[in-house]
């Protein structure tokens, strides 16, 4: 059975001010987009908003990884392992199209921090945490066996290793999947829709709302929502601070950068787990169509998300540890065809040391005037931290609702099929045309960056971040958005600064 078509925007909108909603979700990332899915498939009348588009923070900047964590085990976060890998096995089930087993091959050279003992004896742990249900499991390998699953390695001081899986996804769109299925159960959701204030019942009373501004059209409403929850990822204290100018940090922002290369220059078979030869930490080598994704970093920052990108000792510290395992890579700066950057919305509380030794588990808190906010977590385990998040709202609210069904129930999201007469937009690469069209109809796109950075990744997959093809993307969309040629002009131009935003490397 078909879903239902996503009312147009225009009618969005309207329902917005005209419906008073059970729960509004602040923050369209993984985590908002999640929970407003899972609150409106119980039954809530739900609203989301967010800011610029839906995956356009954290969500759309991360490793691309759905993974039980492996490198957690170090210090010592089983609950959080198990709880991953739990949702490893869900959306490699739920979402086959999105989500899809990964082989990591770690090698062990002489000297390692983790020898092959320690090694074997962890992922022995990781099969059990995951119940012994994960697509396959690790197996030791001696130097000969590394050396054939991944030839390019080094070789030199091999002294073997280990194979386990975890799994890869597109997370832009695993999160887009969310928010398309929240609005086919009748949530109200909106991108470019920005929240300015929040509302309260009385001068002391409770969070009622929301106003919020349409940033395409510049109309402002006001949103009434029973209860309203903090889904803004590193945007999370800024929301706060609409309740209290004082408001003590909830968020503890930490950096990962990530940057794509060539796969022919690499020649990576498959993933492959690295210590970094620099400081020790666990980073990784990843398989993404024509090219490999190098990553991640993991450094305390105070930049303001928005503005957060690569530094240059970024690029060469992950372009360092890649050249040590694959020395006829050669990788230089030249190299590197895109380079971004993503800030962890860590908990606060009790994240003071270390950013690669900081739980990844999530807090979800009432302040005093009855805003729900969750922190922290990581996008593997989104959906978990959703049901828990409408649990919560669900007590706040005191009602009974249908139970949850995430856990069970399909995601959607599948790219539209080819047609015959269907043109890729660039050669080598596997976007059409029809997928600009899929984005603008059924998919929420409202912009040239929508669609070339989030809908498809083709701006990280071109040196030019795909400037080259955007005057014909917004010609496309002006048919459906009734853009003016100054409105195509607008989006093009639009496209390209906030692609300079995010691709550029600071010195």
């Amino acid at each position: 059975m078909s879903s239902p078509a996503i009312p147009r925007r225009a009618q969005r909108l309207a329902e917005l001010a005209d419906r008073r909603f059970d729960l509004l979700v602040i923050g369209g990332g993984i985590t908002g987009a999640g929970i407003a899915r899972d609150a409106a498939r119980r039954g809530l009348a739900v609203a989301l908003v967010e800011r610029e588009d839906f995956a356009s923070g954290t969500s759309s900047r991360s490793s691309r990884l759905i993974h039980g964590g492996v490198r957690y085990l170090e210090h010592g976060y089983l609950h959080l392992v198990f709880e991953a890998s739990r949702e490893r096995r869900r959306l490699l089930d739920l979402a086959p199209h999105l989500v899809r087993p990964l082989r990591f091959t770690w090698p062990v050279y002489r000297g390692a921090r983790v020898p092959r003992w320690k090694l074997a004896a962890g992922l022995t742990l990781y099969d059990a945490l995951a119940l012994f249900k994960n697509v396959g499991r690790h197996k030791r390998l001696g130097p000969d066996d590394v050396a054939a699953l991944e030839p390019a390695l080094e070789r030199r001081d091999l002294r073997g290793g280990a194979s386990y899986w975890d799994a890869a996804t597109d997370d832009a769109r695993l999160t887009l999947a969310n928010a398309i299925d929240a609005a086919h159960a009748s949530a109200t959701v909106l991108n470019h829709v920005e929240v300015t204030a929040l509302t309260f019942s009385s001068a002391h009373g409770p969070a009622d709302g929301a106003i919020v501004r349409d940033r395409i059209g510049g109309q402002e409403l006001r949103v009434q929502a029973r209860v309203v929850l903090n889904a803004a990822g590193p945007w999370t204290d800024e929301i706060s601070r609409m309740e209290d100018g004082a408001a003590r940090p909830a968020v503890r922002g930490t950096k990962g950068v990530h940057i794509a290369v060539p796969a022919a220059r690499v020649g990576n078979s498959a993933a492959v787990t690295m210590l970094s030869p620099d400081d020790g930490r666990v980073m990784f080598t990843l398989p993404s169509g024509t090219h490999t994704i190098i990553g991640t970093t993991d450094t305390a920052t105070t930049e303001h998300p928005h503005e957060v990108r690569a530094a240059r000792a970024d690029v060469r510290y992950l372009l360092s540890a890649c050249n040590r395992f694959f020395p006829a890579a050669r990788l230089g700066e030249d190299d590197v065809v895109s380079a971004w950057a993503g800030i962890r919305p860590l908990v606060a509380r009790g994240n003071s040391g270390d950013p690669s030794s900081a739980s990844r588990e999530h807090a979800i808190t009432h302040s005093p005037r009855g805003v729900l906010t969750i922190t922290g977590g990581k996008l593997t385990t989104y959906r978990a931290m959703a049901e828990q998040c409408v649990d919560e709202a669900v007590r706040h609210l005191g009602i009974r609702t249908r139970p949850c069904d995430t856990y069970k129930v399909p995601l959607p999201g599948a790219r539209p099929p080819a047609r015959p007469d269907d043109r890729l937009l660039l050669a080598g690469l596997p976007w059409r045309e029809q997928d600009v069209l899929h984005a603008v109809q059924e998919e929420m796109a409202e912009s040239v960056s929508d669609v070339l950075i989030r809908r498809t990744t083709l701006a990280f997959e071109t040196r030019d971040y795909g400037r080259t093809v955007a005057p014909h993307v917004a010609s496309l969309m002006a048919k459906h958005l009734k853009w003016t040629d100054a409105g195509e002009r607008t989006s093009v131009e639009e496209f390209a600064r906030e692609t300079d935003r995010i691709f550029s490397i600071t010195p």
